[in-house]
């Protein structure tokens, strides 16, 4: 099958390699090199890296309004399109070019966690369990139906890190099936249960220990490792990026033994953190010749 493939960060490498044993991917769309490190130099992104290393085409348009790019896409006579995380607005001409549509794989049991952030949220909300829709490709916003889904409990211990490389490694495998078994019928998506995964905004990150233990774990293990909740030790910010709900009483920031913090109702133990500019540590290695004071900010 002659598959183009879309998709810029890490989340969409599994798939690319996947497909790539598979079928022929006549090219592979990105977004275009980003300023990174130090030096600000521009860095193509992960799905290029990985396309350049499989010897597939790249291409990196900044939008695809174009209609020359629009003509350029149609030109590789594609069976389908695949789109994982890529970034850009498909229009109606790109949506409509390859003979079987695009499909995406979307990581959340749709119609719930439509939109930017479905993994963070879903921590953040306390699901107990996720999932990944390969779907039809529509003009709306992750509306359109659906093809196959598959689903994986929310652990206690997952963080957005850990459930980013499972649901990765889920699409990969589901996407491949469902290439293998087009064309496939699609399901509506239900009106009800819908939910948007807006986009998370560094503000969300502040903890504040007033709330309940749950909320600020799902809180701590749900920005982990981006953009990291954060909370200020002393006149030091750090991230806190992983814990635990644990017993503990106090006043709402009282440090515990154990590196245990006191919040609204019960308490979280944390066990990793990183101060600026440093690696992330366990208590252990964090708390060597450094001192808690007896509250957090």
């Amino acid at each position: 099958m002659r598959v183009i493939f879309m998709g810029t960060p890490d989340f969409s490498v599994p798939a690319l390699r996947a497909i790539a044993a598979r079928h022929d991917v006549v090219a592979v769309y990105s977004q275009p090199p980003r300023a990174a490190g130090r030096g600000q130099k521009p860095r193509p992104s992960p799905v290029a890296l990985a396309a350049q290393d499989l010897g597939v085409p790249v291409r990196t348009p900044a939008r695809l309004r174009d209609p020359q790019d629009q003509a350029d896409f149609a030109a590789l006579d594609a069976d389908v399109a695949v789109v994982v995380a890529y970034g850009l607005i498909l229009p109606q001409p790109v949506l409509d070019a390859p003979r079987l549509g695009c499909l995406n794989i979307h990581a959340s049991i749709l119609p719930r966690w439509r939109g930017a952030a479905p993994i963070h949220r879903a921590i953040l909300a306390g699901d107990a369990e996720t999932g990944v829709a390969i779907m039809q490709m529509e003009a709306g916003l992750d509306t359109g139906p659906v093809l196959a889904l598959t689903r994986t409990p929310i652990a206690a211990d997952d963080t957005t890190a850990s459930l980013h490389d499972r649901l990765s490694a889920m699409g990969a495998d589901l996407i491949c099936d469902v290439l293998d078994r087009l064309p496939l019928p699609a399901v509506l998506q239900p009106q009800d249960g819908v939910t948007y995964a807006a986009k998370i905004d560094k503000a969300e990150a502040r903890i504040d220990w007033t709330l309940p233990a749950e909320q600020v774990d799902r809180q701590i293990r749900g920005m982990s490792p981006f953009p990291g909740a954060w909370c200020m030790i002393g006149d030091e910010r750090v991230k806190l990026l992983a814990s635990t709900v644990v017993s503990g009483q106090g006043d709402p920031g009282t440090v515990l033994p154990d590196f245990t913090v006191v919040c609204g109702s019960g308490a979280v133990r944390i066990t990793l953190a990183q101060r600026a500019g440093k690696r992330p540590m366990t208590p252990a290695d964090l708390l060597r010749g450094w001192a808690l004071p007896p509250r957090l900010g």
